[in-house]
């Protein structure tokens, strides 16, 4: 699909949509975009699950490298340390890796291809997405067979870990990402649950937001006033699947967890426009990157059984127009 100059958004968060950012060689895909992440030279990293999992982008999505070949199994979750190292979170085999932004690996957590029990609570069982603490411990939800999160001190050795699988406070139902703001507090996408649920350090629950549709992406910006953005994947089933008002979308939240913007149908985005929003990172100039799990959502939910075309989207751009 060629790029469009749709204008989406509301609340002082309104975007350009630029849907064909990437410039990829030919014969190269993506497949999914899983997740997303931007340095501070304005890098971005891409995780995906097509033949070359990681590739780097620069701001006007020149490709500056790729890695990753051979190491990942099924690219899921991806953050980046204050140091600009990455977090690598495979929910394929089960591990979490920290790598440098050429890719040498310099932590890895979990074992490769050596699922925990399910439902077990014990690291890992398909994990999701790595957050960093203020002191850069290390925090993992964990995820499509387990319903916990784990926290680890930043050599990699687990500290505690909390969360059982159900719907009530401190429960979950596939935590699905996870991000912690500058006050150590713990934001974790309680994705079937409808909600993001929010911890101390310590893992004591409390507080949660409702309201959300499948929550799926998490990126909470820095500062004593960053905003949360949340990649919503909107309904998949063939009873809801038309249904208007749940998504796909992007809402973007306060700390207090107040919706003060949102990218969606309703706000001028184009009918199809977002396909499965599954990660999303914001730049110094606050544009949104998201990643989508396009090929998945086609295959399983809107087209099963039909080939996907070459313009299906994975990544896309949203370019902040007003403030």
């Amino acid at each position: 699909m060629a790029e469009t100059d749709a204008i989406a958004g509301y609340g002082g968060y309104t975007y350009r949509v630029v849907g064909d950012w990437a410039k990829l060689p030919t014969g190269w895909t993506f497949k999914d975009v899983a997740a997303v992440a931007v340095d501070g030279r304005d890098r971005v990293y891409v995780f995906n699950r097509g033949e070359h999992p990681m590739m780097v982008f620069d701001r006007d999505g020149n490709l500056l490298n790729s890695w990753g070949e051979g190491l990942f199994h099924r690219a899921h979750g991806l953050a980046i340390g204050p140091d600009e190292v990455l977090y690598c979170t495979d929910d394929g085999d089960h591990t979490v890796r920290k790598c440098t932004a050429e890719g040498k690996v310099l932590l890895e957590i979990g074992i490769p291809g050596r699922p925990a029990p399910f439902m077990s609570g014990e690291p890992f069982n398909r994990c999701t997405h790595t957050a960093l603490s203020p002191d850069l411990d290390i925090y993992v939800s964990d995820g499509y067979a387990n319903a916990r999160v784990h926290k680890f001190d930043p050599s990699g050795r687990l500290l505690f870990s909390w969360g059982e699988c159900g719907s009530d406070p401190g429960q979950f139902n596939i935590p699905h990402n996870i991000v912690s703001d500058p006050d150590g507090w713990v934001y974790v996408a309680d994705r079937e649950n409808h909600r993001v649920q929010i911890f101390d350090p310590a893992g004591k629950y409390e507080t949660q937001w409702n309201n959300l549709h499948r929550p799926c992406g998490l990126y909470m910006e820095a500062g004593a006033h960053g905003r949360c953005f949340i990649g919503e994947l909107g309904p998949h089933q063939p009873v809801n699947m038309a249904f208007p008002n749940l998504g796909p979308r992007i809402s973007i939240l306060s700390r207090e967890g107040r919706l003060v913007g949102r990218v969606d149908a309703k706000s001028g985005l184009p009918k199809g426009q977002f396909s499965a929003p599954h990660g999303l990172c914001v730049d110094r100039h606050g544009d949104v990157y998201v990643g989508e799990v396009s090929w998945t959502a086609w295959q399983n939910y809107t087209n099963p059984g039909q080939p996907v075309p070459p313009s299906v989207r994975s990544l896309q751009k949203l370019v902040r127009v007003a403030r």
